[in-house]
């Protein structure tokens, strides 16, 4: 899967993705005021409202991007309906020819990590009276993972992703601002974000492509440039999915040492692109989707000029 991610990325000349977790305060009156009137104050309204908004973010940006990457919480957060609207635009987006990686930062042991993988990017077999169908049951191309487990929560996603074609992000040093707390902790004369970019390594050995990159990658905030070069030298053939770009400080000069031979790393912003449109310097576009491209096509240029050469 991440030669597909690669071959996103160079087809498009652009290394970011955008995360679509969405907010009712991001989303314009005219999406909020036709959803309302037709549903109510419902679970079912806040939806239908995501999956709109959601969908004119893609339409206005897939032939720029190569990847989206939902954040789960955002839709749990109103329960059933909002889990319908996170699968409706995992699949809107595959439709469009995107790569999903679905934030859902899952971590765990035995057949509950199975259980994880298989409903997220794997497959699911049902049978009864001697009928027999597979299922994909959220079906995007990558998943977020949690370390904290061992080797017991990665291995039912790895033995997942070799089954399916699908690849994960594991967790290794976040860009909020505590993530120091544990990560930076020294076990023995190294951090445990190091101890964890060698298993990470480790558990990519088997699965790497075309291209250099294995379907195991790493999740190396933007806001920690000097880290991140140390971990590009511990993890040489691990993609990079780069969060806290933009609204939590991170800018394309700051990516440099994330990258190689121009490959390395796709960069997430999300409020920086789907919220583009309560900003100023956007004040002049038409909507919010076209506000949401102006953003995005910002971003690129920033990385391609400033972290890629």
């Amino acid at each position: 899967m991440i030669d597909n991610l690669i071959e996103q990325i160079k087809n498009k000349n652009s290394h970011i993705c955008i995360g679509l977790d969405p907010q009712l305060k991001f989303i314009p009156d005219e999406i909020k005021n036709e959803v309302f009137s037709e549903y109510g104050p419902t679970l079912e309204a806040v939806a239908e409202c995501f999956y709109r908004f959601n969908k004119g973010i893609v339409d206005a940006t897939y032939d720029i991007v190569p990847a989206i990457k939902p954040q789960i919480a955002m839709y749990e957060e109103y329960g059933i309906p909002g889990m319908t609207a996170y699968k409706k635009t995992v699949d809107y987006a595959k439709s469009k020819g995107l790569i999903i990686i679905g934030d859902i930062k899952r971590g765990d042991i035995g057949s509950t990590s199975t259980s994880y993988a298989k409903g997220h990017i794997g497959s699911v077999e049902i049978e009864y009276n001697g009928e027999k169908r597979v299922f994909n049951p959220f079906d995007e191309d990558f998943a977020t993972v949690n370390p904290y487990l061992g080797s017991d929560g990665i291995k039912p996603f790895t033995d997942v992703c070799r089954e399916n074609n699908k690849g994960i992000f594991i967790l290794v040093k976040t860009s909020n601002p505590s993530s120091g707390d544990f990560q930076d902790r020294l076990i023995g004369e190294h951090t445990l974000y190091e101890e964890v970019a060698k298993k990470v390594s480790e558990w990519g050995e088997d699965s790497v492509g075309k291209y250099g990159y294995s379907d195991v990658g790493a999740v190396v905030g933007a806001t920690y440039p000097e880290i991140g070069k140390q971990l590009r030298s511990i993890m040489p053939h691990t993609y990079f999915l780069v969060p806290g770009y933009g609204a939590q400080g991170g800018k394309g000069s700051d990516l440099k040492p994330y990258f190689k031979d121009g490959l390395g790393a796709v960069v997430n912003s999300s409020r920086g692109i789907i919220a583009a449109h309560t900003k100023d310097m956007y004040s002049d576009c038409g909507n919010y989707a076209e506000a949401a491209r102006r953003a995005a096509e910002d971003m690129n240029k920033d990385i391609n000029e400033n972290a890629l050469n």
